[in-house]
């Protein structure tokens, strides 16, 4: 068995890099730790950081192919972050104008959480901690 320590970070491709960067720092929050354009490839890889925690590097390339991201399809099934408060989000989104799903709640945990996208229409979770 393998000894992880931790997540490193999560890779995200977008189809819209200025589109993307501003949702995940506008909308999120997160911090641009490093932002690098690399001409061979015609790319950006900028690395992005919840607090002074590194979580996401955000990719471009030209063109790059859809593919499907339901939180019920295979693969990768969502991101979530942790809230303080589910209310406090919900007004936060709304005010934001990002279209969510209704609050629901964990059968298993009894906390509550919605889901929203990013602007490729990933899925992303808001999971209330309290």
């Amino acid at each position: 068995m393998l000894k992880l320590d931790n997540v490193h970070h999560i890779a995200i491709i977008c189809s819209d890099y200025q589109r993307s960067l501003d949702f995940y720092t506008r909308v999120l929050g997160l911090n641009i730790l490093a932002e690098n354009y690399r001409p061979e490839t015609q790319s950006y890889k900028t690395d992005l950081a919840l607090g002074d925690h590194y979580v996401i590097e955000l990719f471009s390339f030209p063109s790059p192919p859809q593919r499907p991201s339901h939180p019920e399809a295979a693969g990768l099934r969502h991101l979530a972050f942790a809230v303080q408060s589910i209310d406090d989000a919900v007004h936060q989104l709304d005010a934001l104008g990002v279209a969510h799903e209704e609050i629901r709640t964990d059968g298993y945990t009894g906390k509550r959480f919605l889901f929203f996208y990013d602007p490729d229409h990933q899925p992303l979770e808001l999971y209330e901690q309290n």
